[in-house]
Parts: C-alpha cells; structure tokens; sequence
C-alpha cells in the first residue's frame, strides 16, 4: 500500500509556466479513484483530492490542497494520510509557501518550505537553496500545467518541468503525445494525452511509463493516469468533481 502515496505525488507532475488566465476558480474540488494491481490483483487502494480555494492571507493568494489517503479496509496493512498544501500568488501562479504533512505507516514528516521569487531562492528548516526561474512545487505544478495553451505544442514536444522537492531540484519534462478520446464513468471525454518522464526508483520504472490523460477544454483536468510499477502497474481515475470553471468536454457519439 505505500505505492498509493507515491502515485498521489505523481499526480501533481506537470509544468512551470506563468499563467495569464486560470483554467480553474475559487472552491473547485476533484477526488480521484487509486487503484492497484499486482499479480492480476486489483485492488482498490484509496483516493486522492485537489482543493482551491482563494485567500486574502499575505496578499492576494490561492490555498491548493492535495490530500491523499489508502482506503480504510486497508489501514492495518500501511495506513496513509498525506497532505500538501501550496500558497501561490494569484496574479503569475509562482509559490509562496509550501507545506508538505505526510503520515505514512510508521513515517511522519512535517515541511515548510518559504519561496522568493525575486531572489530565485527557497529555504527549509534544512537551509536555503538557489534555485530556477518560475520554480514550482509539487501541488503548484499541475495548476500550472492546466494554464497551458495546449494548442501551442506538436505532438512529441517536450515540456520541460523545474520542480523543488524534499531538499532537491528535478529537471524532467512532459511530452505532449496528442489528443484521444477516452471512455469514464462520466461519459466519453475529448482529451490530451501527456506522459511524464519518471525518475527511475524504488517504485516507479525510469522513462516514459505513464500517461495522463485531460480534458480536451478549459479545465485541462487529469481524468485518468495509467503508470507502470517496478512491480504491478496503478491506475487513478476521475471520481467526482464540484465547481469546475468550464464545462467538460465530453464527445459526441
């Protein structure tokens, strides 16, 4: 069951980019469906969800929240509750603050990490870091990503990704693999189809072995992601949502 907190995080992969309009608003909530298979095993293992919601607090401010957590039935196996929490500046979408609160079986960790965009720096309890332009978190990547003008790229681009996690940079990229419709149970949806470049690990093969599929409109929300393991393979799917901007782009028949 620790794999279900890994590919919590994957869920925020996306791009650093300024945004000029936002794709998403105030008191928007999405909940994801995590499932796991091993050995023609299917099991499923929890749920993820995204919040915003929009705050005075420092300025003008967006709260992110992404909360993660293994299904109850299986807490006596590895119990997890995660939860990240970004603050980003509601004018060109860079992070101010990021906190990461994970409990994850016997592990507990608690972040803070404090951004200054002027002096391209961050600095944790462990130190302060130089880091990149327009660096972004894990939680502020994929609201990032949804800005994107998707229309812009080719398919086969790569996008790159600059990312503070932890006490490192990550340079990856996404690659822009086109458009697909795809059957959820909330119908048929219009798509783009991404798929991320993982680091090779513990958990994940290296390269490109997931995708992610989204909304082919002014949403641009993850629908699906399918993700080979280093054992098994994970697949998160679109539950429910509240408050989405735009209507879906569903497909006609």
């Amino acid at each position: 069951m620790k794999k279900i907190s890994i590919i919590f995080l994957l869920l925020y992969t996306g791009f650093c980019a300024k945004a000029q309009s936002f794709a998403f608003q105030n008191g928007e909530k999405i909940t994801y469906k995590v499932n796991y298979t091993v050995l023609g095993l299917y099991v499923n293992a929890g749920m993820a969800s995204f919040t915003t919601a929009r705050t005075n607090e420092n300025g003008n401010i967006y709260h992110l929240v992404g909360e993660g957590a293994t299904n109850d039935r299986y807490d006596w196996i590895f119990k997890v509750r995660d939860r990240y929490e970004s603050y980003i500046d509601a004018d060109n979408m860079q992070t101010v603050r990021f906190i990461r609160n994970v409990n994850e079986g016997k592990y507990k960790k608690y972040e803070e990490v404090a951004f200054n965009n002027s002096a391209n720096t961050v600095t944790t309890k462990k130190g302060t870091y130089k880091v990149p332009e327009n660096i972004q978190d894990v939680i502020s990547t994929v609201y990032s990503m949804r800005n994107l003008d998707f229309s812009k790229y080719n398919q086969g681009d790569k996008i790159p990704v600059n990312m503070f996690f932890g006490s490192n940079i990550y340079n990856m990229y996404i690659k822009y693999a086109g458009k697909q419709t795809l059957k959820t149970k909330y119908g048929t949806f219009k798509t783009i189809v991404l798929k991320p470049l993982l680091l090779d690990g513990n958990t994940f093969k290296g390269g490109e072995n997931m995708t992610v599929w989204v909304t082919d409109d002014g949403n641009h929300i993850p629908v699906r992601i399918d993700s080979k393991l280093s054992v098994g393979s994970i697949k998160v799917d679109l539950e429910t949502y509240e408050n989405l901007k735009y209507p879906l782009a569903v497909a006609q028949n």
